[in-house]
């Protein structure tokens, strides 16, 4: 066995203090508020996110993290297509909306079909593909997307950082 690993031990106490601490220390880390969507059945379908990362540059490739439970996993299958909306500083009502249960998440929420995904409007971020894989992540399931269209806005992000929304500004 190496010096590092026996360097690491597990943390003492019951499983549930171990994840409120992990909570809490995942808390401290900020993330961008994206809501992921998918154009399904003919209806839009979408879900807030804040574990959402670049995963490749060659291909151009995404990972999202979607609970088991989550109706919008429940529509994606391989090859689906999927949009990734960065949300802007001002969107946090629509990462709200989106974060929730039920089938009114568009309602009144500005949107159109681009590439076969539903766009949020006046977005920070926008990328369009198709999804490539599902991995299991205990209760998560992983959404492998192979990125087919990205752009940029000019609006500052929404993050979310210690169950708050925010932004980031520069020094």
């Amino acid at each position: 066995m190496n010096s590092a690993a026996a360097a690491i031990t597990p943390v003492p106490g019951s499983q549930e203090v171990l994840q409120r601490a992990f909570r809490a220390a995942m808390g401290n880390v900020a993330s961008a508020v994206s809501v992921v969507t998918t154009f399904i059945d003919g209806k839009p379908h979408g879900a807030t996110v804040s574990a959402f990362m670049s995963l490749s540059m060659d291909p151009p490739m995404v990972v999202a993290s979607l609970d088991r439970s989550s109706t919008l996993l429940s529509k994606l299958t391989i090859g689906a297509p999927v949009g990734l909306n960065v949300l802007a500083a001002h969107q946090d009502q629509v990462g709200l909306r989106f974060a929730g249960k039920g089938d009114a998440k568009f309602t009144d929420i500005p949107w159109q079909l681009e590439q076969g995904a539903p766009a949020l409007v006046d977005r920070h971020a926008w990328l369009v593909g198709r999804v490539a894989e599902l991995v299991a992540g205990g209760d998560h399931i992983l959404v492998l997307v192979d990125i087919l269209h990205a752009e940029t806005g000019h609006q500052a992000p929404l993050t979310y950082w210690q169950r708050t929304f925010g932004t980031h500004h520069a020094f």
